[in-house]
């Protein structure tokens, strides 16, 4: 990094939080997101110096960044891993709290006890009452070793 960037950097870090709002309006030509932390706000204030100095990111960056950010999506996490849909008629069958339960696949949809339920997790919190990956309490999708499923009955 050049000595001039080192040093608008350095200066930025002298702000106080007022100071950095002050320069953020000076450069963006807004006023910052109301609750953004004075860290934020001079992270992104000295990225920008950096990217004027030496480019933006790449269009491979860019776009891989903006389909990560589809409102189209539901979150920013990773995909979750694909689970292996079970054919219509299998049968599956879970221990939960000395009870056992059995889930049928259909075509469309599953039938637990004679409902029929659209997906997985919602027959897992019929049963748990709380939220669940129903691919996972039903045993289809792997627990992570490091991830305590096994200890907290997840």
């Amino acid at each position: 990094m050049s000595d001039r960037l080192a040093r608008e950097i350095a200066e930025l870090e002298a702000l106080d939080s007022a100071a950095l709002r002050a320069a953020w309006v000076e450069t963006f030509g807004r006023p910052p997101p109301k609750r953004m932390s004075r860290d934020m706000l001079l992270r992104t204030l000295a990225y920008h110096i950096q990217e004027q100095a030496f480019g933006g990111l790449s269009k491979a960056a860019r776009r891989r960044l903006a389909a990560l950010a589809d409102p189209k999506d539901n979150c920013l996490s990773k995909p979750a891993p694909s689970v292996a849909r079970p054919r219509p008629g299998t049968r599956l069958i879970r221990e939960w709290r000395g009870q056992v339960h059995q889930v049928t696949v259909l075509e469309k949809g599953f039938d637990y006890q004679g409902e029929h339920c659209a997906s997985l997790s919602q027959i897992a919190r019929m049963i748990t009452g709380t939220r669940w990956s129903g691919p996972k309490f039903f045993g289809l999708r792997e627990v992570p070793a490091n991830s305590g499923g096994a200890a907290n009955g997840r």
